[in-house]
């Protein structure tokens, strides 16, 4: 009985160490973070409104020229100086929305945007723009403190303060950047959303990011590079 009991015992020794063989030739890989590094199309779509609905216009066709762009606007920035598309002629601009003491999204939004702000530091053609949706708490000295601490680099990216009904309506009707499809929102509702804007050189918004998402922000790098060749 006892020889009995020894190859049972065998068994079960080399039944386990198959099982561990297999188990690490079939270990599953860790998939890896995403990383995009070259753009999927020549050249990026247009958007016209809250939809997003992607419209795939030739640069520099009659199409493009007629297509939804960003209206002027005036507002005062976190040196006091005022800013107007004038400001941003002949540039790409990546845009947003926030408020000095937002305590939830929009720390990690700044981070964010401070971290397109060090990957284009060098490229003059590349600005940045974030509206406060409180501007009558967001006066210059808090903008200009709130810049301070968060690295924000005078005149490459410009924190705005202003009219309320100007910023509102640049947020919903002309950037479209809220979520709320077919809901009515008017001036008593506050405005508010994660999402970066990339505007080109010719006003047209060319696409939408969550400013949360690193994926997201990845595609948005891609994204800047492939505008900046576009003629």
């Amino acid at each position: 009985m006892k020889w009995l009991l020894k190859i049972k015992i065998n068994y079960w020794i080399l039944t386990l160490l198959l099982i561990l063989v297999v188990g690490c030739k079939n270990e599953v890989k860790k998939e890896p973070v995403i990383e995009v590094k070259t753009s999927r199309v020549d050249f990026l779509p247009f958007y016209n409104d809250e939809s997003f609905t992607p419209h795939w216009l030739t640069p520099n066709s009659k199409e493009e020229k007629e297509f939804h762009k960003i209206p002027d606007f005036k507002l005062t920035n976190q040196l006091g100086k005022i800013v107007t598309q004038k400001t941003f002629e002949n540039k790409i601009y990546i845009t947003d929305f926030f408020f000095a003491s937002c305590p939830g999204i929009c720390p990690q939004m700044t981070s964010n945007m401070f971290k397109l702000q060090e990957e284009f530091i060098n490229d003059s053609d590349i600005l940045f723009l974030s509206h406060s949706v409180t501007p009558t708490l967001d006066s210059v000295p808090v903008l200009k403190q709130y810049a301070k601490m968060h690295g924000v680099v005078d005149n490459k990216w410009h924190l705005v303060t202003g009219d309320k009904i100007q910023i509102y309506n640049l947020g919903r009707n002309q950037y479209f950047v809220e979520n709320d499809l077919g809901t009515p929102k008017d001036i008593n509702d506050f405005l508010h959303s994660e999402n970066f804007l990339l505007i080109d050189k010719k006003k047209h918004i060319r696409g939408i990011y969550n400013g949360l998402n690193r994926a997201s922000m990845a595609q948005l790098v891609t994204d800047v590079k492939t505008l900046n060749k576009e003629i």
